[in-house]
């Protein structure tokens, strides 16, 4: 059966901390929930993609890649990850602080949970004046002091602590103490886990009317405490072209601003593509098999590896596109990291 873009149906999630953006902003109808995450493209037992369009509408991700794993994954994906999506994409709408919280590398995930672990990178779309977040220490610590910040409440004063606007990028390898702050519509790509640590939760209850659960323990074995003089990543802006904003060893991430028809030949990484529309909607037109797909603003696609070769037509005058991939090109490279660029974004 030939392989096209796939769609999604919406995949919600309400959370304590939710607001009422990502309705409006993916067009869909508003209700009284306070919903937090909109799970795009995942592959996650507990919430899997169900795809929407074309012959395999109705069926969720994980069986379809199940019967073309290398076409949809890529070659060297499906051998790296056995035969998994390794890549879980989502849309948040931080109404009010999430928890302080970290996320455990692959070696404890996989140890404690029999997960990925959790590295993620976030894209900020929208921000309220004076909104922030915080990524990482501001100072160093000792794992002493971490457990007596822990119980009288004061971890918050070691947290580097960031204002931030639209198109600010921040990378949170795992180890990293992170929290999305209210006011705040972003963009996030992470390794497909669902495990987090949750380290402060600002003593409210969740929605049930109960404490949420605290993870205390855990999190202090994945803590990174190493402090960076620049935790937000820097890149310079350029219409018409795609962007490099990370590269990690978990995924790369490009960015682009698009106001004329733009080609997408992304063969030669032998991945799938994951594209977010973050602003305007567009046409993606694929060049071997002459499909096309609307890609409407606050949705996002996958598209097989076997055909990622394709054109992208902005509707209304520009579109915003984020894309997320795994980089087979740099396969045995030592020491990827995350590029901090020169950034001139206003």
């Amino acid at each position: 059966m030939p392989l096209y873009p796939f769609l999604f149906h919406p995949n919600l999630h309400t959370v304590v901390w939710g607001g009422h953006r990502l309705q409006v902003y993916k067009g869909l109808q508003s209700t009284d929930e306070p919903i937090g995450e909109s799970w795009e493209v995942s592959a996650v037992p507990s919430s899997t993609s169900i795809i929407s369009n074309g012959s395999f509408a109705g069926r969720d991700i994980i069986s379809v890649i199940s019967e073309y794993p290398e076409d949809i994954l890529g070659k060297a994906v499906n051998e790296k990850y056995h035969g998994q999506l390794p890549l879980l994409v989502k849309f948040i709408d931080a109404e009010r602080d999430l928890s302080i919280q970290v996320h455990p590398n692959d070696e404890m995930a996989q140890r404690e949970h029999g997960k990925m672990g959790k590295s993620e990178m976030w894209y900020v779309i929208k921000a309220d004046a004076g909104s922030h977040l915080y990524a990482g220490f501001k100072q160093e610590i000792t794992p002493e002091e971490y457990q007596q910040r822990i119980a009288d409440g004061t971890i918050i004063e070691v947290l580097a602590d960031h204002q931030v606007k639209a198109g600010d990028v921040f990378y949170l390898p795992a180890g990293r103490i992170h929290a999305i702050c209210g006011g705040i519509l972003l963009a996030e790509v992470q390794q497909s886990s669902d495990v987090t640590y949750r380290i402060y939760d600002y003593n409210r209850p969740g929605m049930d009317g109960k404490p949420r659960e605290l993870h205390t323990e855990l999190a202090a074995q994945a803590l990174d405490y190493h402090v960076e003089e620049n935790y937000r990543t820097e890149y310079v802006d350029n219409p018409n072209k795609a962007i490099q904003i990370i590269d990690s060893p978990y995924f790369d991430v490009r960015v682009m601003e698009i106001s004329k028809p733009f080609h997408r030949d992304l063969r030669k990484y032998d991945s799938f593509i994951i594209s977010m529309c973050i602003e305007g909607d567009c046409k993606l037109c694929v060049r071997s098999t002459g499909d096309e797909i609307l890609l409407r603003q606050g949705s996002s696609t996958l598209i097989p590896a076997a055909i990622a070769d394709y054109d992208v037509l902005p509707l209304h005058h520009t579109t915003r596109l984020l894309d997320a991939f795994i980089d087979n090109q740099d396969t045995g490279m030592p020491g990827k990291l995350t590029r901090f660029l020169h950034f001139s974004k206003q």
